[in-house]
């Protein structure tokens, strides 16, 4: 397994992605988009593929398509550290760090959420931090009995990103309703996130009209996902974000091989020609919104790393 971490100590929770043993070659880089564009949600602890990449040959690959940055999203507290410390090292990342909803029940079963609460509103003060997620519910994977420990973990998520005034990554898996109802109920950050949008045209008017944020990521592509694109369609620009959430959701033509960092221009293409917008304009509004979201990359010391 390909060690990513800024040093090896940091490196034992880092994982190979499950899925019947696929290994299979990252695919060839796409054009280069002509205006930068950021990555908002991605998880490079991960290590996938037959020749798993480490996170400067990530980063390095997205630099030369023309995506210059990306936010690694932790989903416990070992990778939320993590994204925390790799963050402070490498100038092209900012982190977020959260509990996945999924990891709620299992923790509270433990008698350890609220000890691991506490580590997520540690790390949410360093500086590189700049969201809370993801978080969220879940109700795919969790069952009835699972679902008041994800109730009481979203909540208090939301309360970390406010407290630290930092954004919202949601995590939203057959939960619209209740994800919004939480978010209207205890109040949203400033900004917020639907990562990895999954509605359709409701939940994009809906979320349009509280202020929220769309991301998109490559299953927007997909021949199955219509919804997306009608929800796409509806989104204000200004509130449009795109995403890998690698190594997931590799966008058509590439579906089944690794996805990364690197890939979001076929995503950006996609999401031009739903729009009939010109790809360099949505580029810049897409940047844009990105940084207003989570701030700007370069703006704080990076330590040097130890490696």
């Amino acid at each position: 397994m390909t060690d990513a971490s800024p040093d090896a100590s940091s490196a034992e929770h880092l994982r190979t992605r499950s899925d019947g043993g696929r290994a299979v070659e990252y695919p060839p880089p796409p054009e280069p988009l002509a205006v930068g564009v950021y990555d908002n949600h991605t998880h490079l602890e991960i290590a996938d593929g037959a020749l798993p990449l480490d996170v400067h040959e990530h980063l390095e690959r997205a630099a030369s398509v023309g995506v210059v940055g990306a936010v690694q999203v932790g989903t416990d507290v070992a990778t939320s550290r993590w994204s925390a410390d790799v963050a402070e090292r490498e100038p092209r990342l900012l982190a977020a760090v959260a509990l996945h909803p999924n990891e709620a029940p299992e923790l509270e079963a433990s008698g350890t959420l609220d000890d691991a609460l506490v580590v997520i509103d540690e790390l949410a003060a360093r500086p590189r931090v700049r969201a809370i997620g993801e978080t969220g519910l879940d109700f795919f994977r969790t069952g009835q009995d699972g679902r008041g420990a994800q109730f009481r973990s979203f909540e208090a998520h939301i309360d970390i990103a406010k407290r630290h005034g930092l954004a919202l990554q949601i995590h939203d898996r057959d939960a619209h309703d209740e994800v919004v109802e939480t978010l209207r109920r205890v109040g949203a950050p400033e900004r917020t996130v639907f990562h990895c949008f999954s509605g359709g045209e409701e939940l994009a008017r809906l979320a349009a009209s509280e202020g929220w944020y769309l991301s998109f990521a490559g299953n927007v592509t997909f021949k199955n996902a219509e919804n997306l694109r009608e929800a796409l369609r509806v989104a204000p620009r200004d509130r449009i974000l795109v995403e890998t959430d690698a190594p997931y959701l590799t966008p058509v033509p590439l579906r089944g091989r690794p996805n990364a960092p690197y890939l979001v221009p076929h995503t950006m293409r996609f999401i031009a020609e739903v729009l009939g917008a010109d790809l360099d304009e949505l580029c810049a509004q897409i940047a844009s919104n990105t940084v207003a979201v989570y701030g700007p990359w370069h703006d704080e010391a990076v330590r040097e790393s130890t490696a």
